[in-house]
């Protein structure tokens, strides 16, 4: 029978393992996206836009469970480097909209390597990257 610090144990905690690989992960992803001049919060900004082309700052925010402390100089380096806009909403001028730019369309195209790439860094089966996406995914839900 363990004693009542076990609980305090690194290798008892989910947590670590989570972090570690995410840690990982993202330094796996940094030469790839070294290539496209863009950050892993860059990157993951742009997969949003690229998919949906026009969302708003809190959109964004919402689905990268990221706040606007945050996002707001990502965005604004990415406008910078010409791959988005940012407008009010003319509609309600306290919504800020960030449409992707042609530029930024254009760096989809480089962009089509990473995914691929980074699945070859993965050692996992393809029912294993399923079972551990629904697992992250149910963990964030509850969060």
């Amino acid at each position: 029978m363990g004693n009542k610090y076990d609980i305090l144990k690194l290798e008892n905690q989910v947590c670590f393992p989570l972090y570690a690989c995410s840690k990982e992960v993202v330094r796996k992803y940094k030469p790839m996206l070294d290539s496209l001049d863009l950050t892993y919060t860059q990157y993951i900004t742009m997969m949003l836009m690229w998919e949906y082309e026009n969302l708003s700052v809190k959109q964004l925010g919402e689905r990268l469970y990221l706040d606007s402390g945050t996002l707001t100089p990502v965005l604004k380096t990415l406008e910078k480097k010409g791959y988005v806009s940012r407008k009010r909403d003319k509609k309600d001028e306290r919504v800020v909209m960030v449409s992707v730019t042609k530029s930024g369309m254009d760096l989809r195209e480089k962009a089509l390597e990473v995914p691929i790439k980074m699945g070859q860094c993965i050692s996992l089966t393809k029912e294993e990257g399923q079972q551990l996406y629904q697992l992250l995914y149910k963990l964030l839900k509850n969060s």
